[in-house]
């Protein structure tokens, strides 16, 4: 038998209380809500229990309690209110509660059921107590980035649980040993992957939302990431996996998309937000039609104090419950713009993240652009507490090892941390990638000439076209085996270039035994081995995969690689913690044809009170003419021995850093066309 009493406005969502569940939810122009309860095992419900506006209803928030609810049951609300431009109530759709911790599955992945998602309720997270993450200093964080089902989905990956929180766990030495310090994940809360309406043309296949960039419940775990899809074990599943992580020092980030909704625009389904307050939580203009800075249809109103709360609930949730280290926010701008859509120079939601007392002690980081236009590497707002993706970084170290001339200055600017972005700021504020989840892998960005999409759908349009990337003198796969030796040397140069240069390394999943997807450069909708992990590689690529591994190491065992400071460029700083080399030395070539470049770090002069590192001596030739470079004296007087040498086959191109050749200095050392040479100098 069912009790029904007014409730309590606050807190919002399903609260389980000792006799019965408070429900609240904001709806300020609702005329008629319904709270609809039933059975999550059945198809139907059971019962609608209509609101009353003057008993259950405190400002905005409707609420009620039920008592003597059975410990299984889902929910829903119908909505109803005004017809007028802007809103979008339609008392026959099933809303999700915006505040939901588990939502009810459709089944395994891929299916489509004919039912609605329902809401459930979720209290055993309140009784969890997450482990102490490792609180990794942002100069010692190596981050890599992943998809929680394509990294174990494949056959290869050998894992009891494929495609799962579980199965990611199951890797986790793999990941120890590679050496990185962080993992982000793709969108791990609920979206519909069902939802994508493209087939593919070749194929004739049905494509799915594989990446999960359309969130419907942002504080819902994806229920077919785990191994069983209930109402508990999801976040059970996800909160075990981030203690498994602790537990071998990594931290975990989750990719957090706050800029848009899987509702889409006027022809999107109705999930949640447009059926409780359309012009409340998306951007409209003023004839009520969805303002779309994201490229997905809408654009989430996250400058409303109340949407601005949600959020904030949304991201605390993630890590009082579960311990997550950090937030990577996608098209982060949009958080920048106000109801109208104009650009704020101090926005208040981004202002509350980086404020916000629980989070304070996360990483936070943004994909500072939208699809509007807005372009914000070095100008995020949010102060000294967000990093950025470094667009900058990616495209000019792309272009100058493709072989474009005239970049060498703009290429120490980003060995250096981006001083001209990150000015008064630090080193830290960027995060350098080669390539990311959107766009190339690392292999397909020295293998292919032009993306080739033609899988998705649509007609090769989707994707970048700026890709700054070069073949090597063949589209694709090849046999040829002088262009897939210099295939091999530029993927190291691009490597190592990453992970010398001053800020946040980030390296995308599987570019350490240089996946492939054949050109494609938009997998959004490849839930197929476009997408996945081919664990096969790490053997078939393994001296890669060992290149890789070694230059982590060498990052993670010399500070000179991981300042927290901008180099000291004053001309009255003696000695110069770092000195600019050319092919001859103390004479760098900064003109319009200079494609080679040079550099020595004082390892005396590493920004850490008391800590002495090595010396290091970086010559890079993107010309296709071998030069033969001039070894200047180490910074400190000591002799050099190489380490690096992209262009000698394994294992010669990384020797560990007391085993390497002497290097005299004066000596000619030959760097052959496009490869790069590391010397270091001796204790």
């Amino acid at each position: 038998m069912l009790t029904v009493m007014r409730g309590r406005p606050l807190p919002l969502g399903a609260i389980t209380q000792p006799s019965g569940v408070n429900f609240a939810v904001v709806c300020r122009h609702a005329t008629s809500v319904w709270l609809v309860l039933g059975d999550p095992q059945t198809v139907g419900f059971e019962t609608e229990i209509q609101l009353d506006p003057r008993l259950n209803r405190t400002g905005d928030h409707w609420h009620v309690r039920i008592d003597g609810l059975p410990d299984e049951f889902c929910y829903g609300y119908r909505v109803d209110g005004p017809d007028h431009a802007g809103f979008r109530f339609d008392p026959t759709a099933l809303l999700l509660d915006p505040y939901a911790r588990a939502v009810s599955c459709s089944g395994q992945w891929g299916e489509r059921s004919p039912n609605p998602r329902r809401s459930l309720v979720n209290e055993a997270m309140t009784e969890r107590e997450p482990l102490v993450g490792p609180n990794t200093p942002l100069e010692d964080t190596i981050i890599y980035e992943l998809h929680v089902r394509g990294y174990t989905i494949d056959p290869s990956s050998g894992v009891a649980n494929p495609g799962t929180f579980a199965g990611l766990t199951e890797k986790l030495e793999y990941l120890h040993d590679l050496g990185i310090t962080a993992v982000e994940l793709l969108p791990v809360d609920e979206f519909d992957e069902t939802d994508c309406a493209y087939v593919n043309p070749l194929s004739g296949e049905r494509l799915l939302n594989f990446w999960g960039y359309n969130t419907i419940a942002f504080s819902a775990p994806k229920a077919t990431y785990a191994v069983k899809s209930g109402r508990l074990e999801p976040w059970e599943e996800f909160g075990a996996m981030v203690d498994s992580f602790h537990e071998r020092g990594i931290e975990v980030y989750l990719d957090i998309v706050f800029n848009h909704t899987a509702e889409s625009g006027d022809d999107g389904p109705t999930y949640s937000f447009r059926g409780f307050d359309n012009p409340l939580y998306y951007i409209l203009d003023e004839q009520g039609r969805y303002l779309n800075f994201t490229g997905c249809g809408n654009s989430f109103n996250t400058d409303h104090p109340v949407v601005r709360n949600f959020l904030l609930a949304c991201l605390r949730n993630w890590v009082a419950e579960a311990g997550v280290d950090g937030f990577r926010f996608d098209l982060a701008s949009v958080l920048g713009r106000d109801s109208r859509g104009e650009v704020m120079v101090n926005p208040p939601t981004i202002n509350r993240i980086s404020e916000d007392s629980l989070l304070y002690g996360t990483k936070l980081i943004a994909e500072p652009w939208d699809a509007g236009g807005l372009y914000q590497v070095g100008t995020f707002p949010g102060g000294g507490r967000w990093s950025d993706w470094n667009g900058r970084y990616r495209d000019d170290v792309r272009r100058f090892w493709r072989g474009e001339p005239g970049l060498t200055s703009d290429l120490a600017t980003r060995l250096c941390g981006s001083d001209d972005l990150y000015s008064g700021r630090g080193p830290l504020h960027s995060v350098n990638f080669i390539s990311c989840h959107d766009g190339f892998t690392l292999h397909d960005l020295v293998s292919y000439d032009h993306k080739h999409n033609e899988a998705n759908g649509e007609g090769n349009r989707d994707g970048s076209d700026a890709n700054f990337s070069w073949n090597c003198g063949a589209e694709g796969p090849t046999s040829d085996p002088a262009i897939l030796a210099l295939r091999m040397r530029q993927a190291r140069n691009l490597m190592a270039t990453l992970l010398i240069s001053q800020g946040i390394p980030m390296i995308l999943g599987g570019d350490e035994f240089l996946r492939t997807q054949g050109g494609n450069n938009n997998a959004w909708c490849q839930d197929n081995p476009v997408s996945w992990m081919d664990w096969t590689l790490a053997e078939t690529q393994s001296d890669f995969l060992r290149f890789v591994r070694k230059m982590i190491a060498l990052r993670k065992a010399h500070p000179v690689f991981r300042r927290r400071t901008f180099f000291d460029g004053a001309a009255s700083a003696r000695p110069p913690e770092i000195l600019w080399h050319g092919v001859q030395p103390v004479q760098p070539d900064f003109s319009p044809t200079a494609q080679a470049l040079a550099f020595a770090l004082d390892g005396r002069r590493c920004d850490r009170p008391g800590v002495i590192d090595r010396d290091f001596y970086v010559a890079m030739n993107a010309s296709g003419e071998d030069l033969d470079f001039r070894i200047p004296a180490s910074p400190s007087g000591r002799a050099w021995r190489r380490v690096v040498d992209t262009a000698l086959p394994s294992p010669d191109d990384f020797v560990d850093v007391d085993a390497g050749t002497e290097v005299e200095v004066m000596s000619a050392y030959r760097v052959i066309a496009r490869s790069l040479i590391i010397l270091t100098s001796q204790d």
